[in-house]
């Protein structure tokens, strides 16, 4: 089971290449207030002064820590053949090794032997992120060490939990840390390894009541007191370390940090360990065996290889997941492109073809919650057009008077013996004009949704477009240019199709009703009381017209709304469906606009490039988890 960390360690570097934060591996998570001895504890764990140290706020940015155990005999048999460290492959040049990996670093890892080079150069990173008005960044730093003095370990310091700002801090400084820790500890997979002092009220230490809150339970927090030997005179930590204080199920233990004179002085950790085992055996005998910094070192070996043993099948299942959902985004964006002249041919053709199922109503992605596309054609054509022509009534705006007066200018100075056609025609003609308009506003209409149907085809073919933004804003331009050459030529056939009406009033229709039984129907009528001094002869002749407009104009009516809707379909709708694709091939599939057409978006190629290279990752971490063995999980 030792080898299980090492693992882990392999996979935060394979996903630290392409900066991810999908997986969420098992590491310790350290969480502190600030001076509370963190970076004494971690320093006393690997054995060497490398952090930068100072007042205020020290860490700045998480700095992930990877602690790997090697023999004495591997560093000198590798320092003796030369072999070079590497980020993907570090390997040991003396007696220590750090390998360090920076994120977003032009070069990605470098290697120092040298400690106290460690800490200007985690001062310098930190300072190209947050600047020096001790701001934080949420950016991490990657630190590999190896060593034959340490166990394996993955840890991340964080920054200490401040009480506001200080100096020139951001006025907000105590929620930045917050929101970074609790970014952190919020990962179920992760252990809180929380470092209060001892010579504080440990009961209502912030960095516990935060662990608290998102580890209730306790079951994955560890509890560090620090500064055992700076409490008060008669006192002692017998019953924090007792666990009577903290509800911590992981364990409490005790350390004892090096003073700042045991750093000024160059005092070595080794003899620090050495004294703080010495003031165990004497302060707290019977608990001497349970406390102290190599106990909490293998303590915390102990407890991550358990953790990372459950977590690994739910970790594996992960990779598994993620790394099929990234195969099919990165299908999803498009291979490189090998032939653009096919490549050309074959998004338009697509793009061509969905169009037309759309209007048809045979498109794959039929909506249930609402008419679009085809069937909103229909609508616009049953629905809309034809309500709007029935809603006109055959006789609107024209009164008894208005026929009256047609009569009388028909027959001039003389009385007519007969009903006069001529006003008959004049009449109807005007209220067959009142067709055109509704006729027209359905053209536009219609214009309207061939128009809104580019727009959900090209949300169909989203990541083909999207990765060729100019040749999108082509293929919408003559979609667009078509329709707007098609919409005069319908229109005008509208005109004409009313114009034909008005051209012949067929009153031999066999629809129409026959003047000779309207006259008679109305004969038998009683006299109609006398308005405008109208005579009885002109009252029954204004009757007969107005029953034969009524009649001729639902005639026109019902042929105009079914010659409207063909027209519709042939001048506009139709003749896109059967020429769509040759007028884009005809303007777009052209030697010299190919390279600037398959111009791909810049956004995409990045998007490919991540998810080609998140997909990598997840590809290796699922080769590294499937070389462990189930012997090595015990």
């Amino acid at each position: 089971m030792e080898t299980l960390i090492p693992v882990i360690n392999k996979l935060q570097e394979i996903f630290n290449t392409v900066g991810a934060e999908v997986i969420q591996l098992p590491q310790i998570v350290v969480i502190g207030a600030q001076s509370s001895g963190k970076s004494s504890v971690l320093e006393s764990i690997v054995g060497r002064d490398f952090l930068p140290r100072g007042s205020g706020i020290v860490t700045r940015r998480p700095l992930v820590l990877l602690l790997v155990n090697v023999p004495f005999l591997e560093e000198r048999q590798h320092a003796a053949s030369g072999e070079t460290t590497l980020a993907q492959r570090e390997v040991p040049l003396g007696p220590w090794s750090v390998s360090q990996g920076l994120l977003c670093l032009p070069v990605p890892s470098q290697t120092f032997t040298d400690f106290s080079e460690i800490q200007q150069e985690i001062e310098t990173e930190t300072e190209r992120t947050t600047g020096t008005n001790k701001g934080i960044s949420p950016e991490p730093l990657y630190l590999k060490i190896y060593s034959p003095h340490v166990l394996n370990l993955t840890l991340v310091d964080l920054p200490g939990i401040t009480k506001g700002p200080v100096g020139d801090q951001p006025p907000d400084i105590e929620g930045q840390v917050l929101e970074m820790i609790l970014s952190y500890v919020s990962n179920p997979n992760c252990l809180i390894l929380v470092v209060t002092a001892a010579d504080t009220d440990v009961a209502t230490s912030e960095a516990l009541k935060l662990a608290r809150d998102v580890d209730p339970d306790g079951c994955r927090t560890l509890s560090v007191v620090t500064k055992l030997d700076l409490m008060d005179a008669g006192t002692d930590a017998m019953d924090v370390l007792m666990g009577r204080v903290i509800p911590v199920k992981l364990g409490i233990i005790g350390v004892v940090n090096r003073s700042q004179h045991d750093i000024k002085t160059w005092k070595s950790i080794t003899e620090s360990l050495q004294d703080e085992q010495a003031f165990l055996q004497k302060q707290y005998p019977l608990l001497a065996n349970r406390n102290g910094t190599r106990h909490l070192a293998k303590t915390l070996n102990r407890l991550l290889m358990h953790h990372i043993r459950n977590c690994l099948p739910e970790l594996k299942t992960r990779v598994n997941v993620l790394t099929a959902q990234y195969q099919s985004v990165l299908q999803s964006y498009g291979q490189p492109i090998e032939d653009k002249n096919a490549m050309l041919l074959q998004i338009i053709t697509k793009f061509a073809t969905e169009y037309c199922h759309t209007i048809e109503g045979t498109a794959w992605n039929i909506e249930t919650s609402e008419l679009c596309r085809g069937a909103r054609m229909g609508y616009i054509f049953q629905e809309t057009l034809g309500r709007t022509l029935e809603s006109i009534d055959p006789l609107a705006g024209l009164t008894m008077l208005d026929i009256l007066i047609a009569i009388r200018n028909a027959t001039g100075p003389r009385p007519a013996l007969f009903m006069p056609e001529v006003s008959f025609e004049l009449l109807v003609k005007r209220q067959i004009k009142r067709l055109e308009d509704p006729s027209l506003r359905c053209v536009q209409l219609a214009l309207q949704l061939l128009v809104h149907i580019i727009q959900h085809c090209s949300t169909y073919n989203t990541q083909e477009l999207l990765r060729f933004p100019k040749l999108h804003e082509a293929i919408v331009e003559v979609v667009t240019g078509i329709l707007r050459q098609r919409l005069p030529i319908t229109n005008e056939m509208v005109h004409n199709l009313v114009a034909i009406e008005l051209a012949y009033i067929n009153t031999k229709h066999p629809d129409f009703m026959d003047t000779a039984l309207v006259s008679a129907s109305v004969s038998t009528r009683k006299p109609m009381p006398a308005t405008w001094k109208l005579s009885q002869q002109e009252q029954w002749d204004c009757e007969v017209i107005r029953r034969l407009i009524i009649s001729y104009f639902l005639i026109v009516r019902k042929r105009i709304q079914d010659s409207v809707l063909k027209t519709i379909m042939h001048f506009l709708v139709n003749y896109v469906k059967d020429y769509l694709q040759s007028q884009l091939v005809g303007q777009l599939y052209k030697q010299e606009l190919l390279d600037m057409l398959l111009t791909e978006s810049e956004d995409m190629a990045q998007q490919r490039k991540e998810a080609a290279g998140l997909l990598q990752a997840l590809q290796r971490a699922s080769q590294t988890i499937s070389e462990i063995r189930e012997t090595q999980l015990w």
